[in-house]
Order: C-alpha cells, then sequence, then structure tokens
C-alpha cells in the first residue's frame, strides 16, 4: 500500500507540474493575477507530494520490501539501517526522486520567500521550473519508476553496491544535487526574463542568491565526492579526471563565472546577454551531467545506467529544454542593448577574464571528457584522456585566474591604472616572492614548480585578507575606528574574502601533495615494519572480523614518529557475499598538516601482507580550502542584499526590442 501511494503521489505530482507550466505563464501574458498566484499554489503542492513520495520509497527501504523492484534490486535485510534508507538514493530510479524532489523544493521557495518578485517574472520563472519538473516527472513515470512492482516478491535483495555503503556517499549525492539543480533557478530566470523582455540590475539582485547557493552546495557535493575516492578506493588519490568527476565540476566552473558575471550586470548592467546565456548553459552543463550517468556510455562507479533508452529519453529532455532556451535567447538576445563602457583596466574588465578563463577552463574539460565518448560512437578506436591532458591544458588556465582573483577586487569601477591597482598589492606580492624564494633555497632548486605553485597560493591567500585590510584601513587610522570600519563592512565582502582565500588554501594543498608525497609498497609480515614520510609503521597483527554483511581481513598498525607513539590505524579488507565484491578501508591518521595513509592488500604464500603506505603533505587542506569557499558563499547569503534581493524593479530596465 505504502508503494501505491507513493506511485499515486508522483502522478498528481506530474499533474500539477503540467498546470505550473501552462496556467502562471497564461497569467503573466494576460495580466491576470489569479493565474500567476496559481504557480506559487503549484510550486507548493509540488513539494508537498514529492515529500509523500520519498518519504513512501524510504519506508519501502527501511522495512525491506522486496515486492518493489527497485528496493530488490538496491537493498538486503542484512544492510545496517543507516545504509538501507541510503540506499534510497544511491540508484537511478531513487537518485531521479532525489532529483525532481530538490528541483521542487527551489521551486517552492521561490513560491513562499519570492514575495518581492515582480508578479509576472515570478509566475514565468515558476512556470519554466514546472516545464522542467513534468519533464523529468514523466521521464521517472515511464521509465524509471521506482514503485514498480515484483511478482511475486523475492525472500531476500541483491544490496546496495558496497562501495556506496558508506556514510560520504550517503551525503555526497544530495549536496551535489542541490548544487545539480539549484541552477535551474538561474535557468528559470534567465528564460522568463527573456520571455518578459527585461533584463536589469535588480534581475540580477535577484538571481545571484540562487546562483550562490547552488554554488555552495556543488561545492560541498564535489569536495564530499573528492573525499570519498580518497578514503574508500584505496589508491590514495583524490581526483581522477573521472568522466562523471568532470561532469559536476565543468558546471562548477561556469556557474562561479556566472556568479561573477552577474556582479557586473547589477553594479554595471554590463554584460547582460552573457549573463543570460550562462544561466542556460550553466544549467544545461548539469543536464548533461544527468545524461552521462545514464546514457549507458560509461562504466563507473558513479554510473546507474543499464538501459541506454533512459539516456535517449534524458538526451530528448535535454534537447527540448536546452535546444529550447537557446533558441529564444538566440531571437531575443540580439535586441538587448549594450552596458555602461568601461575601460580596459577596471573591475569589470577583470570579471569578464575572470569569465573568459572559467569557460575556457570548463570547455577544455568538457573536450577532454566528451571528445573520447565521440571517437569511441564514431569508429572502432579507443583513446583515453587522463592527467597528462589536463595538467597540460587546464593548469595553464588557472594560473593567470589566481593572479586576476587577487587584482579584481582591488580595481576601481569603470576606470582605474594597473600602478594604482598593484600598489595596493605590494604585501602580498612581498609574502608570495618570500614564499618563493625560501621553498627554493630550502629544497637547493630542486621544486621549482612546487615553489611557483606555493607563491601563487600565498598570493591569492594574502591578496583576499589585503582586501579586508584596507577596508578598515588598518595601520592608517586609530584601531576603534578600524574596529568600527570592520563591523559595518558588509557580509558580503567577508564572503568574498573567506570564498578566495580557500581557493589559495586549496592550491597549496594541491602543490605540496603533489611535490613532496611520498610511497612505500611492501609485503610485510606481522610485526614487519616501513618508513614513509618521517613516520614509522609497524604491522602488529591481522585478524579476520564479520560485518553485518560483509566479512573483512582487519590490520593495525602503529605508528610512531621520532621513537614517540603517534597513532594506532586500522586497514581493512572487506568482502561482501551477496554482491560477491570487495572493498578497501583504508587507514588515515591526520594532524591538519599531513597525511599517513594505509591501505592493506593480499596475503601472499609467505603469510605476508601487500601494505601501500603513503605520506600525504598538507592534504588535507585539499578538502578544507573548498569547505572554506563554501562557508564564504553561504556568509555572503547572510548578508540581507542577498536574501531580500531588490525590494522592487530598477525604474530604468534594458527593454528587449521586438526582433524583426
Amino acid at each position: 500500500m505504502i508503494a501505491e501511494i507513493g506511485h499515486f503521489a508522483l502522478i498528481l505530482t506530474f499533474t500539477l507540474a503540467l498546470a505550473q507550466a501552462l496556467v502562471p505563464m497564461a497569467g503573466a501574458q494576460r495580466g491576470d493575477a489569479k493565474l500567476m498566484r496559481f504557480g506559487s499554489a503549484a510550486a507548493i503542492g509540488q513539494m508537498v507530494f514529492l515529500i509523500v513520495a520519498f518519504a513512501a520509497l524510504i519506508a519501502s527501504y527501511v522495512n525491506s520490501d522486496f515486492s518493489i523492484l527497485n528496493v530488490a534490486e538496491n537493498s538486503n535485510s542484512t544492510m545496517p539501517l543507516v545504509y538501507r534508507i541510503t540506499a534510497t538514493w544511491g540508484n537511478h530510479e531513487g537518485s531521479m526522486l532525489l532529483w525532481v524532489s530538490i528541483l521542487a523544493l527551489f521551486g517552492a521557495t521561490v513560491a513562499i520567500f519570492g514575495d518581492n518578485l515582480p508578479a509576472p517574472l515570478k509566475a514565468r520563472a515558476l512556470a519554466v521550473q514546472g516545464m522542467v519538473g513534468a519533464g523529468f516527472l514523466a521521464f521517472i513515470l515511464f521509465t524509471s519508476n521506482p514503485f514498480t512492482r515484483l511478482d511475486p516478491a523475492v525472500p531476500n535483495g541483491q544490496e546496495l553496491n558496497p562501495l556506496l555503503q558508506d556514510l560520504g556517499l550517503a551525503v555526497h549525492p544530495p549536496f551535489l544535487y542541490l548544487g545539480y539543480v539549484g541552477f535551474s533557478m538561474a535557468f528559470s530566470f534567465s528564460v522568463a526574463a527573456l520571455i518578459e523582455g527585461k533584463v536589469d540590475a535588480s534581475w540580477a539582485r535577484w538571481v545571484r542568491p540562487w546562483v550562490l547557493a547552488a554554488w555552495c552546495f556543488l561545492t560541498i557535493g564535489i569536495t564530499l565526492g573528492s573525499f570519498w575516492a580518497y578514503y574508500e578506493l584505496g589508491w590514495g588519490g583524490w581526483w581522477f579526471w573521472d568522466p562523471v568527476e568532470n561532469a559536476s565540476f565543468i558546471p562548477w566552473l561556469t556557474g562561479t563565472a556566472l556568479l561573477h558575471s552577474a556582479l557586473v550586470v547589477e553594479r554595471r548592467q554590463a554584460l547582460v546577454n552573457w549573463t543570460i546565456l550562462l544561466g542556460i548553459v550553466t544549467f544545461s552543463l548539469s543536464l548533461v551531467g544527468t545524461f552521462l550517468v545514464r546514457s549507458g556510455v560509461l562504466t563507473s562507479v558513479h554510473s546507474f545506467a543499464l538501459d541506454p533508452a533512459r539516456g535517449i529519453f534524458v538526451l530528448g529532455l535535454i534537447a527540448l529544454t536546452s535546444g529550447g532556451a537557446l533558441a529564444l535567447y538566440a531571437y531575443r538576445a540580439p535586441s538587448l542593448k549594450a552596458g555602461t563602457p568601461f575601460a580596459a583596466v577596471s573591475r569589470e574588465s577583470s570579471l569578464v577574464l575572470n569569465n573568459v578563463l572559467l569557460v575556457s577552463a570548463a570547455a577544455t574539460v568538457f573536450i577532454g571528457t566528451f571528445y573520447p565518448l565521440v571517437i569511441e560512437a564514431t569508429s572502432s578506436d579507443k583513446i583515453s584522456v587522463g592527467p597528462p591532458f589536463y595538467n597540460f591544458t587546464f593548469v595553464p588556465m588557472m594560473i593567470p585566474l589566481l593572479v586576476v582573483m587577487v587584482v579584481g577586487p582591488v580595481l576601481k569601477w569603470k576606470r582605474d591604472t594597473i600602478r594604482e591597482g598593484l600598489a595596493k598589492l605590494m604585501r602580498p606580492a612581498i609574502a608570495a616572492g618570500l614564499a618563493v624564494v625560501a621553498i627554493l633555497v630550502a629544497t637547493f632548486g630542486a621544486h621549482a614548480l612546487a615553489a611557483f605553485g606555493f607563491g601563487l597560493a600565498i598570493w591569492v591567500i594574502a591578496g583576499s585578507f589585503a582586501i579586508l585590510i584596507q577596508r578598515v584601513r588598518f595601520w592608517q587610522v586609530p584601531f576603534s575606528t578600524s574596529l568600527h570600519l570592520a563591523r559595518i563592512t558588509p557580509r558580503a565582502v567577508y564572503g568574498m574574502i573567506l570564498a578566495h582565500a580557500g581557493i589559495g588554501i586549496t592550491v597549496a594543498g594541491i602543490t605540496a601533495m603533489s611535490a613532496w608525497k611520498e610511497e612505500a609498497l611492501r609485503s610485510l609480515p606481522v610485526g614487519g615494519q616501513l618508513d614513509v614520510g618521517g613516520y614509522h609503521v609497524t604491522l602488529k597483527s591481522v585478524a579476520p572480523i564479520t560485518g553485518p554483511n560483509y566479512e573483512a581481513e582487519r590490520a593495525l598498525f602503529d605508528v610512531s614518529s621520532n621513537g614517540r607513539f603517534v597513532s594506532a590505524l586500522f586497514a581493512e579488507r572487506r568482502f561482501y557475499p551477496v554482491r560477491r565484491s570487495q572493498t578497501t578501508e583504508a587507514g588515515i591518521y591526520t594532524n591538519f598538516f599531513a597525511n599517513v595513509y594505509l591501505a592493506v592488500g593480499d596475503k601472499n604464500g609467505a603469510k605476508e601482507w601487500t601494505v601501500r603506505a603513503y605520506y600525504h603533505p598538507l592534504a588535507p587542506w585539499i578538502w578544507f580550502g573548498p569547505l572554506v569557499m563554501a562557508l564564504g558563499g553561504f556568509v555572503s547569503l547572510s548578508d540581507r542584499r542577498f536574501r531580500v534581493g531588490a525590494p522592487r524593479r530598477a525604474r530604468t530596465a534594458t527593454a528587449l526590442a521586438p526582433a524583426e
């Protein structure tokens, strides 16, 4: 009965989505307030019914209802309760239900908290959101129904993929989808503005909070996925340029560009066409990521595809959604007036360069991801694009971006000079230079690239905080005056400083781990020892253990440094009988400045076990930095200007003339 309730709730949601796509759009066209208000009611109704549907699916997993095909294929009665719950979205059907639930959540949020929006714009945006929701609800109902019954029911299920039975993977998809789907609001507002024929500074103020929220969630989602790959897969890496990893990284890059270009629209009413295009493209790239894991073209732990027909359905949705929006953009955009002109050296110009570099980097990752797939689809050849390609193409674009992101915020709007801008960054430049020299001297010039990378990291971190020092006029006025200036500094400024500093922290972590990591591979008996990164590792014991749904060999290691005991670490090799598969659980010791990473492998005939040991300096900074970036985004969102947008439409708007 629970499954039937969930299925019926999905049907009602689909009906509401169709009505939401049509009624408020007609109301906005006719100027009918009642029809426009229907969009808000429908959006809230969608959220309510999808909560019912999702709760029904969770209950089916918790109760191990193996008369439901989805539960039988992805759960097992021996699985711990937490993984029976998270298995709800650890599969294709459940993940798509989560996808549309988050889409409805964003639509309902606009409906509830968007009272300051002009009624026609709000109605049209909710109508576009309804169109997207209707398309994906149709996809779920007709190709991916999570409530399909089995007759007869099976006595037990096949169990969730063991690699996904992890708390990190439990929270990774929800955050990732909050980012992916969150960009749908930028898409909806962009299409609504094109239909309405008005794009102005107020529009940018309404869009930026949604873009920023989606960007924050996507940042956290990517970070959690990277950290999971590091500690779960047992290979000691944090990023492999896997196609599905790239599928989330590409919209993050364009979303970052969108966030900055919307600022130019808000402040200077320039880059209007470009910002609208980015709003469409960023969500379209999120849809491409959805297609990639459901098209059958990939074999990956991230991929849910078993039936290529599903991928064709998603591809059709992308063609209708993105193709329709781009066609509307091509029709309307030429009539948009150019914004206020600005000089070659100005805040606006720095943001333009920021956008060029980010979009170029996204295009590079896109080509590296999809070119091998195109070659494989059109010929019998197979090629692989790995880290060397991205190191040669992507990394060089990031270097000028790191320079610009420090210089840009200190430049004046409309017009400035390079000399005045760089004069404000003298101290960060000195700090970066000293860091480069110190590393070159300490390593006798053996790590010039690492020195350069650290110099860039210090440049970004110090340059970020230099903005605050200049705003509060530290060392120039009495401390009490600086304290007062710090209190009245908008929270959005603090958010920007944290976000930029987080990038610098990440660059420092990547540089250190890439340049100075150490690895040791040994076959050790019990009592055997090895050294890595100044740490002494002893294999104390290896014993079999039994988990709730797996069997494992657990190795106990003692880790010491300079004769002093540091930590006891456990590493496991798990075997899951239902799935007939193995996983690795690494043992990791961290002191925030370095990780000691231990993984145990197969046993050989001499009663020795293969042990892989890694020393990763500053590895925690790789994940701490993005979390600081996301924190900066949330701090900016707490600024009232982000939370409430503009109270009324600006009097002067960029109007779209009728196209010929």
